[in-house]
């Protein structure tokens, strides 16, 4: 089955694997996704992310490892699409929203790569705002 948004299928294994309070989950490799993780990881969200090869299709796949506190609890609440194929969301550097009044981070694809809202702004640059993570 081909997935049409790499980006949408990446958040919604996160979010169940989260929901669930897996160590680990594999999701599709792309440049994209790898870039997310990057950004997540900055952020803290996560603890990590691998690239491995997938034994059974021989495809490379992209681990995330998540991330929990002490007690257990997820340090992902939730994560928000905000940007989609059918209707893209776009934001200039004073018009990018925060996300739970600065407590949460919107992840930006920007002429000078995906960042935080909070690292756009400082560098006055906007884009396409593809998703938000508290």
């Amino acid at each position: 089955m081909a997935i049409t948004d790499t980006i949408a299928d990446m958040l919604t294994r996160i979010r169940n694997a989260n929901r669930n309070k897996f160590k680990s989950v594999d999701v599709l490799l792309s440049k994209m996704n790898t870039e997310i993780a990057k950004v997540l990881k900055r952020t803290g969200y996560i603890n990590g992310f691998d690239i491995k090869k997938d034994n059974k299709t021989g495809h490379n796949i992209l681990r995330i490892y998540l991330k929990y506190s002490p007690s257990k609890d997820r340090v992902i609440r939730n994560l928000q699409r905000i940007s989609k194929p059918s209707r893209r969301m776009y934001a200039r550097s004073r018009n990018i929203p925060p996300v739970l009044n600065g407590y949460g981070v919107a992840i930006i694809s920007t002429s000078k790569g995906l960042m935080t809202d909070k690292e756009a702004r400082a560098l006055n640059v906007g884009g396409e705002m593809i998703c938000s993570v508290w």
